[in-house]
């Protein structure tokens, strides 16, 4: 059981680590309020490797959130 234990926290941390990175990779969407103006911008098509980065990070935020939740129920 110690080492199942361990083995979620180092993937807990490593996927916190990869979803920082991944977060911080992301362009800037808007520039606040000033950002409503250019409303043709918010509706624009993503790109295809923003669309692949937004892939990656629900699916390591989703992985985190699973170890999480399994890390709460067995300590």
């Amino acid at each position: 059981m110690q080492l199942v234990t361990t083995i979620l926290q180092v993937l807990q941390a490593l996927s916190a680590f990869v979803m920082i990175v991944l977060v911080l990779l992301h362009s800037p969407k808007g520039d606040g309020f000033g950002g409503l103006s250019g409303a043709a911008q918010l509706f624009s098509s993503q790109k295809g490797a923003e669309s692949a980065l937004n892939k990656t990070t629900t699916t390591v935020a989703a992985l985190f959130f699973l170890v999480s939740f399994i890390l709460g129920y067995y300590l």
